[in-house]
């Protein structure tokens, strides 16, 4: 095990995708407004827009927000280094925790998806700072989702590793509480912080004590 950071993950990791937002305005109201709500930790989310475009909304999220919220970049370790971003969110399909480090370096945040036993197990080896494990429950906010875990996949990550560890998959209020129950140290939420953002964190950030 690594661990190039000690770090203590927020109860609610929220994920702004640029997807369910019409345009870039809605996308840094939405924001402001999770920021608002008490969000601390917030990761950018966009998988179908170009670097520019990319780049050009990340810069305005860190300069819109400043430095009181972390922001992590999904997928691109580039483009989080560019927009001076507080870490990168790599998928199994992306680049390695180790190619990752060689470009943003040790003192930035690399998480890792993983989607069972075996994924968390090889995460734990590598210089990831915390391990995502999902989807917990049935999720509409990816086209091709894996396999859902349960709570049980939950339990299970748990014992696999002492690095942090971040539940994602249709998590909603009423079930945050059992999924941190299960294990997890903080928990992923996409499609439940969309309408009203700021009083969707605040009801979050109640249930999950």
């Amino acid at each position: 095990m690594y661990g190039f950071l000690i770090m203590t993950l927020p109860r609610l990791y929220a994920v702004l995708d640029s997807s369910l937002f019409p345009n870039a305005n809605a996308l840094m109201t939405a924001a402001k407004e999770l920021a608002a709500g008490g969000v601390s930790l917030l990761q950018y989310r966009n998988k179908s827009g170009n670097a520019r475009q990319m780049l050009d909304q990340a810069r305005e999220l860190r300069s819109l927000i400043g430095h009181s919220v972390k922001l992590v970049m999904n997928d691109r370790a580039d483009l989080c280094l560019a927009a001076g971003f507080d870490g990168v969110h790599l998928g199994q399909d992306d680049l390695s925790p180790a190619d990752a480090r060689k470009i943003i370096g040790n003192g930035l945040w690399v998480g890792v998806s993983t989607h069972n036993s075996k994924q968390v197990i090889a995460a734990d080896q590598t210089s990831a700072d915390y391990i995502a494990i999902g989807p917990v429950f049935a999720t509409s906010s990816k086209a091709n989702p894996d396999p859902v875990i349960g709570v049980d996949g939950v339990r299970a990550a748990r014992l696999l590793t002492r690095k942090p560890l971040v539940a994602i998959g249709g998590i909603t209020r009423a079930n945050c509480r059992g999924v941190v129950d299960a294990g997890a140290d903080s928990v992923a939420v996409i499609s439940a912080l969309i309408w009203d953002p700021r009083k969707s964190v605040e009801e979050f950030l109640r249930a999950l004590g």
